[in-house]
Formats: C-alpha cells, structure tokens, sequence
C-alpha cells in the first residue's frame, strides 16, 4: 500500500461503508419472505428486524426519492453507493399509515439524520411484516458488496462494505 492509498484509507473506507439505519437484528436478505428483497432481483443488500422507530441515513449523501407513503426511501451516497431502505413488506398499502417523513427528495442528509418514523407495532397489528431491506440498487458497480448480518445493531454501526 502506498503512501497515498495509506493516508486517504480512513476515509476511503467510510465512502464504501453503510452503517445501520435502525435498531435491530440485521440479518442476511434471503430471509425477506419477498423474492424481490430475497431473490436480489432489485441488488445485494441485507435486511433489519427492526426493534426502533426510527430510519436514519445510513450514510451521508442525498435523498434520491422519498416515497410520499413514507414506507421507503432511496438515497445516493457522496461516494455513489445507490441505496433502498423499504420498511416492511408490501406497505405500500398502508397509503403512508404509521408513517411520518421527516426530510424530502433531493435533500442533502448526513450519517445518522433521521429520514423515516413509523410505527413498527402497529403496522405488524395490521398483519405486515415489518422488516427492513437495505439493498444496494448498483450492485453491478462494485466487485463486493459484503453485508454484516446475524448480529444485533444499533443506529451507526458498520453493517455493510462495497468495494469498486
């Protein structure tokens, strides 16, 4: 490793780094019981249980579209890593029920601002599940994406790496 390479690691790292947007059990993406999070049809990524209520950004970068239902968001990170935060399953349908935006598309975000609310007990009491795929959407421009799953995460930690 060079000098250069060396000096600039550090933040060379955080670019290609993901931290944990919920609380919860971050778990591997084929045990989302949708074949389109389990399948990989949307990209690489993991899922959280969630045990919070909140999504912050896992990442700073920009609010590439906040879903006006408030069950998903997409973000672009500064390094270019394209993110989708999809709480639930199929709560599409809940027409933005138990969920309450916080920021909006085109919004410039840093590590750990909080961009979603929701409320994870009620949206289960209506029958859905509520885990929370994190799926890199350009997975084909990288030559690893390497989630971090079957360990229990808090707000900010390390749950994913891409490497170019």
């Amino acid at each position: 490793m060079g000098f250069f390479s060396k000096l600039f690691k550090g933040e060379e790292d955080a670019a290609n780094t993901l931290f944990a947007p919920v609380d919860g059990k971050a778990v591997s993406v084929s045990q989302v019981s949708d074949p389109t999070f389990a399948d990989e049809i949307l990209g690489k990524g993991l899922a959280i249980k969630p045990s919070s209520n909140t999504v912050y950004s896992p990442c700073d970068g920009t609010i590439d579209l906040m879903f006006d239902t408030g069950h998903a968001v997409n973000l672009v990170s500064d390094s270019g890593i394209e993110i989708l935060i999809h709480i639930g399953l199929d709560t599409v349908s809940l027409k933005g029920k138990h969920f309450k935006t916080l920021k909006n598309t085109g919004d410039k975000v840093k590590k750990g601002e909080p961009l979603i609310e929701f409320e994870k007990d009620e949206i289960a009491k209506e029958g859905f599940d509520t885990i929370i795929p994190i799926i890199i959407c350009n997975t084909d421009s990288y030559s690893e994406v390497k989630p971090l799953t079957d360990i229990d995460v808090k707000v900010g930690d390390k749950i994913l790496t891409v490497r170019k």
